[in-house]
């Protein structure tokens, strides 16, 4: 069993800063792709961010130069630093990680991120 707790969300001003960690527990050997998505009021979840086990990072268009994602593997921890905020990256954010070999995936709880105009 895997489990994804994330923290850091909160209300922040457009053009604000907040950091989001997500800690990974439990049988996460097979975990090689880590990650956010985010899902705002009336819309599908979307990926916000990825980074693999090697390393390599892929963001949605509508974040690149404004977030970061990135890992501490020994801490099992996942960071998504999001800067300049805009009021259109309200959302709830959801911690992500895969298994490539099993094929499962695997969801936090989100927490929720207001950017106030």
């Amino acid at each position: 069993q895997v489990r994804l707790v994330e923290s850091g969300g909160g209300l922040v001003q457009a053009g604000g800063s907040l950091r989001l960690s997500c800690a990974a527990s439990g049988f996460i050997s097979n975990i090689d792709l880590m990650g956010w998505y985010r899902r705002a009021p009336g819309m599908q979840r979307d990926m916000v961010a990825t980074i693999s086990r090697g390393g390599t990072v892929n963001y949605a268009d509508s974040v690149k130069g404004r977030f970061t994602v990135a890992e501490d593997n020994r801490r099992n921890t996942v960071y998504l630093q999001m800067n300049s905020l805009k009021a259109e990256d309200t959302a709830v954010y959801y911690c992500y990680g895969s298994s490539s070999r099993t094929k499962i995936s695997y969801w936090g709880q989100g927490t929720q991120v207001t950017v106030s105009p």
